[in-house]
């Protein structure tokens, strides 16, 4: 087992200093997706707090039966928290004061929520960020309000559709669109080997073992050949 996986375990089991770590670690990971996201009106500092808190819920989230690197399962999901918090601080415009707690309020709720194994109460959050409960009691309304893009919004037999789904389907189509583009770009970019070998793992969910048994050679060169892959497709995605 390598180091990572050997801390991911040990902070599964409640070893915070395993999972201080694993954050220290990956902290040159968070800033790289940070910087795709600079010119947006946001203090780096303040989408660097929000990255973190992706970057924890990974750690948490994470199963290390998964044939996949934690960077890989990390990626995702630091880039959806900050993407989230994007979206849902401009529906609705609040003081920064509000906006700086709303931050901490979240990144201690996060923390709280691992250490006591329960959702803290909001006297709890206000004693560990040393603030009123009606300071933290405000950045979760705020919170709150936006929540309620959530709700259902179709008709009386329709309880799937929420007002976000109207207000985004547009934003989603040119984003799945910009997706696909720059994804056959990069598979452009491999061998007809390379390109058999992600489309096997990552559309048709086959696993090492069972590419390595269809093109004739082990499991080892096949995770071998995966990373190298992705490192490549990475650099030229990141270049």
């Amino acid at each position: 087992m390598d180091e990572t996986m050997e801390l991911i375990h040990m902070a599964h089991n409640g070893d915070k200093d395993a999972r201080d770590r694993l954050v220290m670690d990956n902290v040159g990971l968070i800033w790289s997706i940070v910087r795709r996201f600079s010119g947006r009106g946001y203090e780096m500092e303040d989408l660097f707090q929000i990255g973190s808190i992706g970057l924890i819920k990974a750690i948490d989230k994470f199963d290390t039966s998964f044939d996949v690197k934690f960077s890989t399962y990390a990626v995702p999901m630091i880039t959806g928290e900050i993407k989230r918090f994007l979206r849902d601080d401009g529906m609705i415009k609040v003081s920064r004061s509000i906006k700086e707690l709303g931050i901490r309020v979240r990144a201690a709720r996060e923390e709280m929520t691992y250490a006591l194994g329960r959702e803290p109460t909001i006297e709890e959050i206000a004693r560990h960020l040393d603030t009123s409960r009606e300071e933290v009691a405000a950045s979760l309304e705020a919170a709150a309000e936006v929540e309620s893009l959530y709700k259902p919004a179709g008709g009386k037999d329709d309880n799937t559709t929420c007002l976000m789904d109207r207000l985004e389907e547009e934003n989603n189509r040119h984003e799945e669109l910009l997706n696909r583009m720059v994804l056959r770009e990069l598979m452009e970019g491999l061998t007809e080997e390379q390109r058999d070998i992600i489309v096997r793992r990552y559309f048709y969910n086959q696993t090492q073992t069972q590419i390595a048994g269809e093109l004739g050679i082990s499991q080892v060169q096949v995770s071998r050949l995966e990373k190298r892959i992705l490192k490549e497709m990475r650099a030229r995605y990141e270049g």
